[in-house]
């Protein structure tokens, strides 16, 4: 029986689950390209991104086998953070492998840091701001208003009462209930923010 590419990612994997290896290689090809796509883009070195790929895979196999795949969230977005740790293990690995005993290709000096952040930092601050922002876009609009002024625009509550023509405690009661609404969604699709 093949498996047919109009089945959605949940049907897809409960196919796997079910004793249909072959429904795994589907589900590779179809997110092939923007997991390996992301990892290619914050490793840059094809070889280590293709390893990372596989353990990415390796990982997926291992949990959906041990029944520690929630079908509640969706595929793409599990695999996702589960890519983004797996780089993010790259990095840390990396990082206490160093040497630091000069040599002609190596000086102590190249690895002192210049207070500015490294490339698994700026790499975590970048994906912490990307979830953040899309998490900001579900919230409702008055939410939404009330925690970009304050954030982005750096506002004070009576600023922001002022300018939405509300009172300071609607303000303070959006962004409390914004930051509710965020720690859900958080909850819900299994979002790493560290």
């Amino acid at each position: 029986m093949n498996i047919s590419s109009k089945l959605s990612d949940r049907e897809i994997i409960s196919l796997y689950i079910n004793g249909k290896e072959s429904a795994l290689n589907v589900i590779i090809k179809r997110h092939r390209r923007r997991i390996f796509g992301f990892i290619l883009s914050k490793i840059k070195d094809k070889d280590t991104a293709e390893d990372i790929f596989q353990d990415v895979f390796i990982k997926i196999i291992n949990s959906l086998k041990r029944g520690k795949y929630n079908e509640e969230g969706k595929f793409i977005v599990w695999a996702m953070t589960i890519t983004h740790n797996l780089i993010m293990d790259y990095f840390r690995k990396k990082k206490k492998t160093r040497f630091l005993k000069p040599t002609d290709e190596f000086d102590i000096f190249d690895v002192l840091s210049d207070g500015a952040l490294n490339s698994e930092q700026q790499m975590v601050r970048s994906q912490i701001i990307d979830d953040l922002n899309r998490l900001i876009e579900e919230l409702p609009a008055s939410q939404k208003e009330v925690l970009q002024l304050r954030y982005y625009s750096n506002m004070s509550f009576k600023d922001i009462a002022e300018k939405c023509d509300i009172s300071i405690n609607t303000a303070l009661g959006r962004m409390r209930y914004a930051l509710i609404n965020i720690r859900k969604v958080i909850n819900k699709k299994g979002v790493v923010l560290t």
